[in-house]
């Protein structure tokens, strides 16, 4: 059967809560009861059917043709099944989502992945601010999956990673993987000044040189590990390109030594 689809008739005039719109949440449903669901974040009611034509489909797999800026927590708490949005998405998209698939064709707004538990989340674009960070007042941000970047992402991305992993095939922002308590990140391109600052635990793997890197991490030499490799099969499938940068020898270096130091930084051994 082929996907349920939602067209956008016209930019929205206010920023929407899509969270209701996951295959979970629409199976069993008619078309009719999908176009009544309220998605408004102000006291003015929209609902699916004033954003959206319908297509009728397979409600496990849903597709949206046209994104927005002004689409939020689109995939949220997603525990299954397929999403792909055809275009840009705003704040907290795949935010705690437990399972499934869920795809976007264009940027991301802040707190994209936030408290991502598993599943898969790729952004085809680049991706804002706090990727994988939690929200105020939460002690961890993502727990589980993968999250790939196929373009930049921005400020603090991994900010106190929890578990799970995170490819950036672009370039990063300053504070890359921040107060980090485990897990993987890894940049292909340039990343910004201090990566890993504060990090207790975990891995940053940087594809490139990093000039800006914390003066509290001790350099142990250049490696050739089998944890690394181990790291490199299982990212392959999701970027050959960032997978590679693991196969060849790598600096290490371990810290942050202002908090506990038992985080590492790989980057290039040159």
């Amino acid at each position: 059967m082929s996907a349920f689809v939602f067209t956008l008739r016209d930019q929205p005039a206010q920023r929407l809560d899509l969270a209701p719109l996951a295959p979970l949440r629409l199976k069993g449903l008619s078309k009719a009861e999908i176009a009544a669901i309220a998605l408004n974040t102000t006291r003015e009611r929209v609902t699916v059917g004033d954003v959206f034509s319908l297509r009728s489909g397979d409600a496990a797999q849903i597709q949206f043709e046209g994104g927005s800026e002004r689409f939020d927590r689109v995939g949220a708490e997603m525990t299954d099944g397929d999403i792909t949005v055809n275009g840009p998405v705003g704040t907290q998209a795949g935010r705690r989502m437990t399972g499934g698939r869920l795809t976007i064709a264009g940027d991301a707004g802040p707190w994209t992945g936030s408290g991502m538990h598993g599943g898969v989340l790729e952004i085809k674009g680049s991706a804002g601010e706090r990727l994988g960070g939690p929200l105020s007042g939460e002690t961890a941000g993502m727990r589980g999956g993968v999250l790939i970047v196929r373009g930049d992402a921005g400020p603090r991305a991994g900010d106190r990673l929890r578990r799970g992993t995170i490819v950036i095939d672009g370039a990063a922002g300053p504070y890359l993987g921040s107060r980090m308590i485990a897990g993987t990140v890894i940049v292909r391109g340039q990343a910004g000044a201090l990566p890993g600052y504060l990090m207790a635990r975990g891995t940053l793997v940087l594809g490139e040189r990093c000039e800006a890197l914390p003066p509290t991490f001790a350099d142990c030499g250049v490696h050739e590990l089998v944890a690394n490799s181990l790291i490199s099969k299982f990212i392959n499938p999701f970027s050959p390109d960032s997978a590679a940068i693991l196969r060849r020898p790598m600096r290490r270096l371990l810290g942050d030594m202002a908090v506990i130091g038992r985080g590492e930084i790989f980057c290039p051994a040159g």
